[in-house]
């Protein structure tokens, strides 16, 4: 098995850990996209032509309730991919993925993936490796819900949006991350006024900001260092 390129080709962290002939096979059918918020990348039960390898973009996976409810039960940045259902040979996706920051990402058609993957160990590793990651994110994150004030709940979350994007400042309303969190926008805005006045993070005109990250780490609870040292090994190969 050939090792990976010392020098990344891409932020996004599955593209950047490929070995140079792994990726030379994909890279002709990559093609750079900008998503905007909002834009819905699949729908629920519809066919997945594309997967997407985020830089900037954010994307969230939504579970959505027949009464309206919606939680995200999963969130992909510049470590990771959106279109896992492909690689198990699946058609569809059993959440709408909808972008919550607007940057660039590389699309591939699905087929080609599902090709490469069957054909190439190191890809089809990596992938699985992810897909782990991935699987650890939902079942703590129903953990955390369940049993972890909205405080810690909001605490873990921002400081694994800041991972998917590698940025400490992002565009994000108070409206936006009640849905993703499941409570209600005032539940979001009392948590929020928690963690501003300890100094940790700092809102303003839709823009949050962790101010302190190391104050925030500190506080947050456990679920945060389990999903980030779940993602970390995708690509360290621990």
């Amino acid at each position: 098995m050939s090792a990976p390129q010392t020098t990344p080709r891409s932020s996004n962290h599955l593209l950047a850990a490929l070995p140079a002939d792994v990726y030379q096979r994909l890279q002709p059918a990559l093609e750079q996209v900008t998503l905007s918020i909002g834009q819905p990348i699949y729908e629920m039960g519809c066919p997945i032509d594309y997967v997407y390898f985020p830089e900037q973009a954010l994307i969230s996976l939504v579970s959505s309730l027949k009464d309206g409810a919606t939680m995200e039960v999963g969130l992909v940045g510049q470590e990771g991919m959106a279109g896992l259902p492909v690689v198990l040979s699946g058609i569809s996706h059993s959440q709408q993925a909808v972008v919550q920051v607007t940057g660039k990402a590389w699309r591939l058609p699905a087929e080609k993936l599902l090709t490469e993957f069957k054909r190439l160990e190191f890809l089809h590793s990596l992938l699985l490796r992810y897909m782990q990651a991935m699987l650890t994110q939902a079942a703590q994150g129903g953990a955390c819900n369940r049993f972890h004030t909205t405080e810690e709940r909001l605490a873990r979350w921002l400081l694994l949006v800041s991972d998917s994007l590698g940025a400490d400042t992002f565009p994000m309303t108070h409206a936006s991350i009640s849905k993703m969190l499941g409570v209600r926008r005032a539940g979001v805005t009392v948590a929020a006024g928690v963690l501003s006045q300890a100094g940790w993070v700092r809102y303003q005109r839709g823009c949050m900001t962790l101010v302190d990250r190391t104050g925030l780490e500190d506080f947050v609870c456990e679920c945060y260092g389990v999903v980030h040292g779940a993602f970390a090994a995708v690509v360290s190969g621990s």
